[in-house]
């Protein structure tokens, strides 16, 4: 059966870009007779709130837009992320950094204020001196849990093996090529398994045979590939579409202060409105 799910984070209002890729997935799957999920990505309990979240079932509502089954918040599922993670450390694949966004920032030679959070992922320094590590645990540092890919790429034997099926725009087998975004954090001390680890997790708890997000995520999807590979979990087909731009050419974002759907909404602009302008 088809099966995907639309994935918002209650961390601010939705915008265009959202309803764009909200309604996407949802006429993908009646179209399909399959089913449509409704997820929440709160696994950052420091940002979302739940207002946001009450904000975001409003709107989709507003929009048209009916889901399958009772909503899935992550943070009723953080037990099931954390196992994953405390898997993938007996695997002998992540290693503690302890380094801050600053310092990172300074390795890669971009401004601690660069938009791209990425600059601040790609980071391949592997586990420190164990001594240096005991020390620093000893002493309650913060950390992060990064994914050695040297580690992953040893134990699966290489990542040539490692695609994934494409539909849309650019439809084709593609490889997965996860030394683009480096050795990418997985978990932190404080909140435990973060977004790309709970989101594989959950694909395979609920089924989901079709993905359908934006092509900013298209990176993160050769570092799913390889999570999925040493949990032995299946991989969906995927469908990265395109984004939808600002006045200035920037993608929508929650952080530029993308012009809200509520704000949208309570200007007369009607769900009708939107679909002509997304699909004509």
């Amino acid at each position: 059966m088809f099966v995907t799910r639309f994935a918002p984070s209650p961390t601010g209002a939705l915008h265009k870009g959202h309803a764009y890729s909200a309604m996407l997935a949802h006429d993908a799957a009646r179209a399909a007779g399959g089913r449509f999920l409704l997820r929440i990505e709160d696994t950052d309990f420091t940002r979302c709130r739940p207002e946001h979240e009450a904000a975001i079932l409003d709107e989709l509502a507003w929009l048209g837009l009916s889901w399958d089954g009772p909503v899935r918040r992550q943070s009723e599922h953080r037990a099931d992320y954390d196992a994953a993670l405390h898997r993938l450390r007996e695997m002998g694949v992540l290693y503690r950094c302890f380094r801050t966004r600053k310092e990172l920032m300074a390795l890669a030679g971009v401004a601690p204020h660069a938009d791209d959070p990425k600059d601040a992922q790609a980071f391949a320094g592997g586990p420190i001196d164990p001594a240096e590590e005991a020390d620093l645990v000893a002493q309650g540092r913060p950390f992060a849990w990064r994914l050695s890919l040297a580690e992953a790429k040893a134990r699966l034997g290489g990542f040539d093996d490692l695609t994934w099926v494409e539909e849309g725009e650019n439809a084709g087998v593609h490889a997965a090529r996860p030394e683009a975004l480096g050795d990418m954090v997985l978990g932190r001390k404080d909140i435990g398994a973060g977004y790309v680890i709970a989101s594989v997790v959950d694909d395979a708890a609920q089924g989901v045979s079709h993905v359908i997000r934006g092509v900013d995520l298209v990176e993160t999807t050769s570092v799913q590939r390889v999570l999925q590979a040493l949990l032995d979990l299946p991989t969906p087909t995927y469908r990265h579409h395109r984004l939808l731009l600002a006045p200035d050419g920037k993608r929508l974002s929650k952080r530029d202060k993308a012009e809200s759907l509520a704000s949208l909404r309570a200007s007369g602009v009607s769900p009708g409105d939107l679909r002509r302008e997304f699909f004509g």
